[in-house]
């Protein structure tokens, strides 16, 4: 199995690229946003041809059951700034892309992959939460942004910058898809990110374990 695995920064990246030394594991950097990420996961779609391609990198987290280095396995995604309007379709929703649907489904091989890798875990070592990830173009740094997002979608799990556009992006591949994010900031209990600052300067080095063996699972 050929697995392609994208983050958006270099951070994420030096993370990853230490954990793999597997030819079929392809770790690479798209960039930041939605467009950066669509063009890396169709790049790696046309030169690798990944049977499954993974989002992992970090993301904002809202729930109260939800902590800093958590880890967030998008059961679906969507969209959180956009918004099609309802003059030729009036089934359209929010966050939806018309034509496309309204959430991308996150791959159930993989997802059931997941629940059984997260049952095996100990709880004292990583806490995994299923759920819906939202992606926009927005640096969440405040609280009135994240609540602008929950607002529209309470039952987010996570708020990130790329997921969304790579599952579409496997979606019109048909590339099986998942994301796991590190929940690196909570910004509804933080108002200036420095718990974002504070993530990459004292526990990052750890944070990506989880997508490490989960790959391991799917190469075994």
């Amino acid at each position: 199995m050929k697995i392609g695995i994208i983050v958006a920064m270099d951070k994420e990246l030096q993370q990853l690229q230490q954990l793999f030394n597997n030819g079929d594991v392809l770790v690479r950097k798209c960039g930041i946003g939605k467009v950066n990420a669509a063009l890396g996961a169709q790049q790696m779609i046309n030169e690798f041809h990944p049977d499954v391609i993974i989002s992992s990198g970090c993301a904002g987290g809202n729930g109260d059951d939800i902590k800093i280095q958590d880890v967030i396995i998008s059961t679906e995604l969507c969209y959180h700034d956009v918004y099609c309007g309802r003059a030729i379709d009036d089934t359209t929703q929010y966050g939806q892309v018309q034509g496309l649907p309204a959430r991308f489904q996150a791959d159930p091989f993989l997802l059931e992959k997941a629940r059984q890798f997260s049952s095996l875990l100990p709880d004292s070592t990583f806490h995994t939460h299923f759920g819906l990830v939202v992606t926009g173009d927005w640096f969440v740094d405040s609280k009135e942004k994240m609540r602008s997002i929950i607002d529209l979608f309470p039952e987010a799990k996570a708020v990130d910058m790329e997921s969304c556009a790579i599952a579409q992006t496997c979606y019109i591949n048909k590339v099986p898809f998942v994301s796991f994010r590190v929940i690196s900031d909570i910004p509804l209990q933080d108002t200036d990110a420095s718990q974002y600052h504070n993530f990459w300067d004292t526990i990052a080095q750890n944070s990506f374990l989880t997508t490490k063996f989960f790959v391991e699972s799917l190469l075994v």
